[in-house]
């Protein structure tokens, strides 16, 4: 695949992408919107501007690969293979419906292009780990990548998982992390304080690099630095809005796991230039 360099025609497919999620929650009736929302510049980033993969077979062998452990952002993963021609557009506006290939957390038995189920959360940098260690062992060159929720973090796998993947020197794993500061129940300082959490991977191990994962070329760069880096797995905390391009829903808890209704739809296709 070749990567697109270009900010503005990335921004532009983030643009499309959110107005897609918008429409499949709409239709849907329910799905997360909020983390969708805030992690789309970063997946844009990964998947056209630096992962190796083919679009028809992202999965295949000797690719880079993903794993979406915030798997509740699955209508985000879900555009995102559907612009690569992982399946039809049209299987978008299916999401959540029974027979459907989109279930409403990742299942890779039935969606193409999906690595691995995803969903019970704290487990996905655990299988980041074991893909990584496996490339290793088989001289496979690929990059392996996962993207964390910030809520996700205050799950003690996840710093197991931190441990081991130092311990083992995994500098083909990258992790991102979607800080947007908002989990279900509230702001992550108030649920479960988190900080300081740049300080707390490096104290672990791990190379550590913050952006404004809004910034096409921050996160970019950013993948980029990683890639250099040798004997010890990296994480980018990219700071981010929840419910980012659409006014009504940025920062607000409430939509972290509900569909917008008739108005709202009708308000974000605006503000999004989806009409």
């Amino acid at each position: 695949m070749n990567h697109l360099t270009d900010e503005a025609q990335l921004k532009e497919i983030a643009r499309q992408i959110r107005v897609d999620i918008v429409e499949m929650l709409f239709r849907a009736g329910s799905g997360h919107l909020g983390g969708s929302l805030s992690a789309t510049d970063i997946l844009v980033a990964l998947f056209f501007g630096q992962m190796r993969l083919t679009p028809a077979d992202p999965c295949g062998a000797g690719q880079d690969r993903f794993i979406l452990s915030k798997g509740h952002a699955a209508p985000l993963l879900y555009a995102v293979l559907a612009r690569l021609g992982c399946f039809p557009r049209e299987e978008l506006f299916t999401l959540r419906q029974f027979g459907s290939i989109l279930q409403g957390h990742p299942d890779s038995s039935c969606t193409p292009g999906v690595e691995i189920p995803t969903g019970s959360l704290g487990q996905g940098l655990s299988i980041a780990n074991g893909l990584a260690l496996a490339a290793r062992l088989s001289g496979d060159p690929s990059r392996i990548y996962v993207l964390l929720g910030d809520g996700e973090v205050q799950e003690g796998q996840i710093w197991e998982a931190a441990m081991s993947a130092a311990h083992y020197r995994l500098d083909n794993l990258t992790a991102i992390l979607d800080r947007n500061r908002l989990q279900i129940d509230g702001r992550t300082a108030e649920v479960m304080s988190i900080e300081p959490l740049h300080l707390k991977w490096e104290a672990f191990g791990w190379h550590t690099l913050q952006v404004d994962g809004h910034s096409i070329s921050e996160l970019l760069a950013a993948f980029k630095a990683c890639e250099q880096v040798k004997g010890r797995p990296s994480i980018i905390i990219a700071h981010t809005v929840k419910g980012k391009g659409v006014s009504i829903f940025e920062g607000q808890k409430k939509y972290h796991g509900v569909a917008p209704n008739a108005e709202e739809y009708q308000q974000a296709l605006k503000e999004l230039g989806g009409v």
